[in-house]
């Protein structure tokens, strides 16, 4: 099987190994999709490649951190509760102590 691969499925993913493009032969010749041939194409579709790649792992990356912040920030606010509900109950316990020890020192 000797078919040349399209832009949706390549032939090869291999950006080395894939086939420049060049325009077709329905074009003019001084059309807007001429064949630019400069040197360093393939390392910069390569680098782009690699950058394309590390992309969804850069997001996991940011969504990981966020994920990390939000459940600090989560527990932080448990924390602040519940000191809260504890002062809340050493005032009370001190009121009585105070209503108590007053009632003690009246009798």
């Amino acid at each position: 099987m000797n078919a040349t691969g399209t832009i949706d499925r390549p032939l090869t993913h291999n950006p080395q190994k894939q086939a420049l493009m060049t325009s077709s032969t329905s074009e003019p010749a001084r059309s807007a999709t001429q064949n630019f041939n400069t040197i360093g194409a393939n390392t910069s579709r390569q680098n782009r490649t690699r950058e394309m790649q590390l992309i969804p792992e850069a997001l996991a990356r940011a969504h990981m951190h966020d994920r990390l912040r939000e459940a600090d920030r989560d527990r932080l606010a448990v924390r602040l509760a519940a000191a809260r509900r504890m002062q809340r109950r050493a005032e009370r316990v001190s009121m009585r102590a105070r209503r108590a020890l007053a009632l003690a020192i009246m009798n």
